[in-house]
């Protein structure tokens, strides 16, 4: 489910160059990030995340899986935040049911799905010594 829209009229300021734009462009990202916060399927894939860390914390795994499971699961934010930046986007431009407007929001979400497959997995091969 996606946060309610919250359209407030604002100025467009102009990009700034330099170091000043590294700092706007960070700046975006956190504001990014706070609004992926407010998603529950966010927060339910970092707590998830959790509990994977300490599954292997405690079958004491090898350094590269910690790799691989820190990739996938930053891809699996990554890819929630475009299926939610898909979900806003579809819901301002289409704010009455469409077929379009679901198929849009039915293939974020396959791409996010198809991700906690791919982690769930890595993490299944690495935690019965498959891998």
């Amino acid at each position: 489910m996606t946060a309610p829209l919250r359209d407030t009229p604002r100025a467009v300021t102009p990009a700034r160059g330099g170091l000043l734009h590294v700092l706007d462009a960070a700046s975006y990202s956190l504001a990014g990030l706070r609004r992926l916060w407010g998603e529950t399927a966010a927060r339910l894939e970092i707590g998830g995340a959790g509990i994977v860390a300490i599954a292997f914390v405690w079958f004491g795994v090898q350094p590269w899986h910690w790799l691989v499971a820190v990739g996938l699961f930053a891809a699996i934010l990554a890819t929630e935040a475009i299926n939610t930046a898909i979900e806003v986007l579809t819901d301002r431009l289409s704010p009455e049911w469409s077929q379009m407007a679901k198929d849009a929001k039915d293939l974020g979400s396959l791409a996010v799905g198809l991700m906690l497959l791919v982690a769930a997995a890595f993490v299944g091969l690495v935690l019965t010594g498959l891998v």
